[in-house]
């Protein structure tokens, strides 16, 4: 194996009827013996900043605002910081009875082997981190990780060595991973009610050198984004 990994997970928008037009899943990455050291650096960020609490998106604020900016530097300097997400545009147009046996949990899932099997090579190994967003989460853990591995043709899942849900408070890097992930919904959800949100989504942008609204190449490894239109159905 050449080198181990850490995948720090998180989605937005991501149930059926929220009247949200898009969804979207996104995902943190490092080296796993990095870890340790990139936490205790966002800490020290919090701690200069006086940051109490859980870094989150939906705490961009003008009085935070000096803070949120050195998370975003701070990501964007470290080579070590790797960013993807899939963006699952127009949702309403989403038809689970004829691609998803009528669930959009099958269709959430699809989406996660979306995000993560451009991630993952099967000369590595990587321990995979999902933030809870419900009781049901647990339930589909062991199918994805067999569905990925399968798909590398590792069917003794050596590949993924931990996948497991956890609360985002509980680990640092999952909530950079909730932060730009809510710069790229923002910005597709055309939102521009914070001046301050909108602020740190160009700032994104600028380290980024090209929109948030568009794909970037695959190859692209600091921030990637692959934006999925559903089929348009017609009815009989």
């Amino acid at each position: 194996m050449s080198g181990f990994y850490n995948i720090y997970c998180d989605e937005s928008c991501h149930l059926e009827n929220d009247r949200e037009p898009v969804m979207l899943l996104g995902a943190v990455w490092c080296p796993k013996p990095e870890a340790g050291a990139l936490a205790a650096e966002l800490r020290a960020l919090k701690q200069q900043h006086n940051a109490k609490g859980e870094l989150k998106w939906t705490k961009v604020s003008k009085s935070r605002m000096a803070f949120y900016e050195a998370v975003v530097d701070w990501f964007f300097a470290r080579a070590d910081l790797h960013f993807r997400a899939v963006v699952v545009q127009h949702k309403e147009r989403l038809n689970h009875q004829q691609f998803n046996k009528g669930s959009h949990d099958a269709f959430y899932y699809k989406m996660y082997f979306s995000l993560l099997n451009k991630i993952l090579s099967p000369d590595q190994k990587y321990n995979i981190y999902l933030d809870i967003k419900d009781t049901r989460g647990r339930q589909r853990l062991k199918l994805l990780r067999e569905v990925l591995c399968n798909n590398v043709h590792d069917f003794t899942s050596e590949m993924i060595e931990h996948i497991q849900n956890v609360h985002s408070g509980e680990l640092e890097l999952m909530q950079v991973a909730d932060l730009l992930l809510g710069a790229v919904a923002y910005r597709h959800r055309g939102k521009t009610g914070s001046p301050e949100k909108v602020a740190l989504v160009q700032r994104v942008e600028h380290l980024h050198r090209r929109s948030l609204i568009h794909s970037t190449a695959l190859s692209e490894q600091k921030l990637n984004l692959f934006l999925f239109t559903p089929k348009q159905t017609h009815p009989e």
